[in-house]
């Protein structure tokens, strides 16, 4: 039996997901996947953290309604969280990285990341901060030790857009992408499209669970902006960094401006898009546009996400799914450690997100 520990960083909707999953799918994993996952540390600037060699009951970790510091109530557990010692010192296979963005300087899962690379453990995460600023950097660390940097959950949840562009649309000579990358904006403008202002619209938005309390890294397009690079960078070899690509919200249109559309025949939507230049250059966006109803990402509607990659072979190329949700992430998470798992059983380490 192949048993993976896994180290789970920052206990909010994610990781906890992840937990529950393994405490429901774990026997359906060893027979379909073929390995199982032992969570032998969680770490949470709330909770704490707590570390067990022989693994921590994944049942017990989801359905207890921990207080504050209350790890520190379970055997080997800790008020404090103290994530490199535990990244560094916990005997876990996989660090599962699942904390906050920091669309600044990625911080402090960058360091999350690095550290669990140094000591030569795989990492899986879902976090936008240390793929769209430290990609290149995490990736040599993780090829000089041997080890995995996977991240496919950062750009549209569980829904595999980077493998299938790398893999699945190999050779046919992709040179730019256009997409709708943000739930919360898309669901904003389709609400203001059956009549509701902007600020109601967010409000609604918020209400469902779409929004943040502060909506401004969604409507700004500013999440998006993380998520262009990340697949700039990743499908279009660019080196880019947020500040090169240029970034406009939605926060400016007016009920008037989403009705002046409809009659044309046109609707608005946040669109994140990158193209490579004549010169070789890739050149990207993040801006409101409006799309006549025939393009594949006019009806893409509500909290969904779309990708339409334009390719020399196949001409365009649309893939649609969720782009967030808790277990929909949390599957990202597992497509990541599959992926880690394939790799290991056919004898080689590579990185299936270089």
């Amino acid at each position: 039996m192949v048993q993976y520990n896994i180290a789970l960083i920052g206990f909010g909707g994610v990781n906890r997901a992840l937990a529950q999953l393994v405490a429901e799918r774990n026997e359906l994993w060893q027979s379909e996947l073929g390995f199982r996952l032992n969570i032998v540390a969680v770490t949470d600037l709330n909770l704490g953290s707590v570390v067990s060699r022989n693994g921590i009951d994944a049942r017990m970790l989801v359905e207890t309604n921990f207080e504050k510091g209350g790890f520190a109530r379970l055997s080997g557990g800790s008020a404090e969280a103290d994530n490199e010692k535990v990244i560094r010192q916990a005997p876990a296979d996989i660090v599962v990285e699942a904390t906050f963005t920091n669309p600044r300087d990625g911080e402090p899962a960058v360091s999350h990341c690095r550290w669990a690379l140094e000591n030569h453990k795989h990492v899986v995460t879902t976090n936008k901060g240390p793929v769209a600023l430290a990609a290149a950097d995490l990736k040599a660390v993780a090829r000089r030790n041997h080890v995995h940097f996977e991240y496919e959950g950062a750009v549209m949840s569980g829904t595999p857009v980077i493998r299938l562009a790398k893999n699945v649309l190999a050779g046919a000579g992709l040179s730019g992408f256009e997409g709708i990358l943000n739930g919360t904006s898309n669901f904003v403008l389709g609400r203001m499209e059956a009549g509701l202002g902007f600020s109601a619209a967010v409000k609604e938005a918020q209400g469902f669970g779409y929004a943040e309390a502060d909506p401004t890294a969604d409507v700004e397009g500013y999440d998006v902006r993380l998520k262009v690079v990340i697949l700039a960078n990743e499908l279009l070899g660019a080196a880019l960094k947020p500040t090169d690509v240029s970034c406009e919200g939605i926060s400016a249109l007016t009920t008037m401006d989403i009705e002046t559309a409809a009659k044309e025949g046109y609707r608005w939507k946040l669109i994140g898009s990158a193209a490579r230049l004549e010169n070789g250059s890739v050149e990207a966006s993040v801006a409101p546009r409006r799309l006549p109803l025939d393009h594949p990402l006019a009806g893409v509607s509500g909290a969904i996400n779309a990708v339409s990659f334009t390719t020399e072979m196949l001409g365009s190329v649309t893939i649609t799914g969720p782009g967030a949700g808790r277990v929909e992430t949390a599957y990202a998470l597992l497509s990541d450690i599959i992926a880690i798992h394939r790799s290991a059983s056919a004898g080689s380490i590579t990185e299936a997100a270089e």
